[in-house]
């Protein structure tokens, strides 16, 4: 007990001192982790002692996942949805494929399944290896595809090793692989969906906000594992808990709830990341005991890892870059065909032409064979129905949804200085190495398989982690306009002009409200008033109307106002 409880003090204090300390000597926090952590390892008092990968697979990384997806700009990912599949499923599917025939070129007796069942355990990029960027001058989108890539792509991963571990078998299978994926991502989807709004329905009816945190750390682990006991992917079951609780939390639970929930969940993510970090480091020492039991010297083995995370790095610009080209295709046709879309809501804001469009659409209706037939169509593809007429509301939101998309995917377009940061900010990490000790017993050359995964993470972390600040430095400027930035920051002050004004007006009390007549009266009406405002920004971000921090920021600032007057007593509400 006394040695566990040490333990747990000394983790706690170097996760602290390295987030402290990393800045002052010019590294980051999770590069010196890894470093502290492999002193650790070397040392003899710690020899023999191993950390089980289940503890990272299934024990911290769900928390870190779902963390991350609570406070993902649910808009922005949506947005660039197709470009993050893109990157955390068929990039990782290709990477694995190729890394698997050169590892098999490599390593002659390994053979192709073995060397795929490599290939994806070296594949993945780490989203909690991409906190590394956090707070640089990095764009906000390529944070998002970044993030957006590492809580998605290890599901791809662990099911491209689960295939070639039975192909090593029974000969491998394409097919196989698209199943597997299919299953195992659909069931965490709907496990995860279920479990994020069953969540809420529980916590909105807690009233003590200590207990509603303590309730979430639960929520991870309620997606995760049965959704890994039914074959599928605990981690996506996870990440889709995180989004819908991110997305639906701010209407459903109290600002209260949502403070805790934010400050409580800060802390077990700065734990778990640096444990993470740390327990990567810490697994040198039995690597290297396992490998020296083997004839293959290190040297050469450094060798492949270094040519297979060059390999990767490859591999990932060859991919890169058609999927910006075609990401600027998409930007452009959209920019296309918004003068249409901006004519048709202009006709939506005539009364007139409503009931115009009404009256058409009934015309539709009552005309039979394909005419009939397209009418419900349309209607059930972009109108929807309500008592039999078009809901005229909803489609003018989806208008005002695709102008907004619009407008982010032209403002906000990715360079090809954006395209070297997202090659370049792909790292891999923990992940990585405790995928790689779940190998079977019987693997071939197992130990030295597990060195190699090592090898390649810590020269991930060692050269891109430690370059990446400066080099996307270095590019943002180069790429940088004085008078695009000049544009930039104007266009911020509109969108926050634009934001005051929503919730001046949403504050507004309805016509022939009467005055305040006492003080808890005056603050039953601040509290109305600021739930309107809530409710504004809520609608503004689900249409992207702006941009998703001027909005949570001014979130941040209501709760704030509405846990002041709460603390203060007075009537109830």
């Amino acid at each position: 007990m006394e040695l566990l409880l040490i333990t747990g003090v000394l983790l706690f204090v170097i996760i602290a001192a390295a987030d402290v300390l990393g800045p002052r000597l010019g590294l980051a926090a999770p590069l010196l982790l890894v470093l502290v952590g492999v002193g650790l390892s070397l040392i003899p008092a710690t020899h023999g002692v191993e950390v089980d990968p289940e503890i990272i697979l299934q024990g911290i990384l769900p928390l870190l996942l779902y963390a991350a997806a609570v406070s993902m700009p649910t808009m922005s990912f949506r947005r660039d949805f197709g470009a993050i599949s893109g990157l955390s499923v068929v990039l990782v599917i290709i990477t694995s494929l190729l890394l698997g025939l050169l590892f098999q070129w490599l390593i002659p007796d390994l053979g192709f399944a073995w060397g795929v069942a490599l290939g994806a355990i070296v594949s993945p990029t780490d989203a909690v290896a991409t906190s590394i960027i956090k707070g640089g001058p990095v764009p906000r989108r390529v944070v998002v595809l970044l993030e957006g890539e590492g809580l998605l792509n290890d599901a791809t991963a662990l099911v491209m090793l689960r295939t070639a571990i039975v192909a090593s078998a029974a000969g491998f299978s394409f097919w196989g692989v698209v199943g597997s994926l299919a299953y195992s991502v659909t069931l965490a989807a709907v496990v995860g969906s279920v479990v994020g709004v069953a969540n809420l329905a529980v916590r909105r009816r807690v009233e003590d906000p200590t207990v509603n945190t303590i309730l979430s750390f639960t929520v991870p682990f309620l997606a995760s594992i049965p959704t890994e006991a039914a074959g599928a992917s605990g981690l996506v079951a996870a990440v889709v808990a995180g989004l819908v609780t991110g997305v639906r939390a701010p209407r459903q639970l109290s600002p209260r709830h949502r403070l805790s929930d934010r400050q409580n969940w800060e802390s077990i993510n700065l734990i778990g990341e640096g444990a993470v970090f740390l327990a990567m480091g810490f697994q040198l020492g039995p690597i290297l005991e396992e490998v020296s039991e083997e004839s293959v010297g290190l040297g050469v083995l450094v060798g492949i890892a270094a040519a297979a995370l060059a390999a990767t790095l490859l591999i990932r610009a060859a991919f890169v870059a058609p999927l910006l080209w075609q990401l600027r295709r998409k930007a452009l046709r959209r920019e296309a065909m918004r003068p249409r879309a901006e004519a048709i809501q202009g006709r939506l804001a005539d009364p007139q032409a409503r009931e115009e469009a009404v009256r058409r659409f009934r015309e539709q209706q009552a005309q039979g064979g394909v005419a009939r037939a397209r009418a419900r169509h349309h209607r059930k593809r972009w109108l929807g129905t309500r008592r039999g007429a078009p809901d005229l509301e909803r489609f003018s939101a989806r208008l005002r949804r695709f102008i907004a998309d619009t407008d982010y995917l032209t403002k906000r377009p990715l360079s090809a200085a954006d395209g070297g940061i997202v090659v370049w900010a792909g790292m891999r990490g923990a992940v990585t190495v405790a995928a790689a000790q779940t190998l079977p017993e019987d693997t071939p050359m197992r130990s030295v398989l597990i060195f190699i995964a090592f090898a390649v993470a810590a020269l991930s972390l060692a050269v891109q982690g430690g370059t990446i600040k400066p080099l996307a430095d270095r590019l943002s400027r180069r790429g940088a306009d004085p008078e695009s930035a000049q544009e930039d920051r104007e266009e911020q002050r509109q969108e926050h002009r634009a934001v005051m004004a929503l919730l001046h007006e949403a504050a507004r009390a309805p016509e022939g409200e009467a005055e305040p007549s006492s003080p808890a009266e005056a603050k039953r009406v601040r509290l109305t008033s600021i739930r309107r405002q809530r409710a504004a920004l809520l609608d503004a971000r689900d249409e992207g109307t702006y941009d998703a921090d001027v909005l949570d920021g001014a979130l941040q600032v209501l709760d704030a106002d509405e846990i002041s007057l709460q603390l203060r007593g007075g009537a109830a509400f």
